[in-house]
């Protein structure tokens, strides 16, 4: 896979763990959008954006792999947060899954997640 960042001073530099864009060549595979519950237990991992977050990844990791692709591979992801006051604390998160290339992004407020989640996170990968 040949994965490029895509930067210019015509658009406004990213400001965290992101790229203004990606180039990507190769095949994709598409995860849905994954809430923080712990496989083990079906529940969620925590009451906080924090150990939500990193649930929300961790099953992102986890279908990426049985696919046989890793974080690495992500070139786009969709973040959506219960409450837009947490995406300080999602983004130190964001940030430890995510280095090097970082892939482009979006993170959006919405009114409502499944079973009351506080983040859900999806992503496209290419290899």
């Amino acid at each position: 896979m040949a994965k490029n960042q895509v930067s210019t001073p015509a658009a406004p530099a990213a400001i965290g763990p992101y790229s203004q864009g990606i180039t990507a060549t190769g095949t994709a595979v598409y995860v849905s959008g994954q809430l923080p519950i712990d496989p083990a237990t079906g529940a969620f991992a925590g009451d906080d954006i924090t150990s939500q977050t990193r649930q929300s990844l961790e099953n992102v990791k986890a279908v990426l792999a049985a696919a046989d692709y890793e974080l690495s591979d992500v070139v786009k992801t969709t973040v959506l947060l219960k409450d837009i006051a947490d995406f300080g604390a999602m983004n130190e998160v964001y940030a430890s899954y995510f280095t090097g290339v970082c892939p482009a992004r979006s993170a959006f407020q919405v009114a409502a997640l499944p079973k009351g989640a506080r983040v859900e996170i999806e992503a496209v990968a290419v290899k």
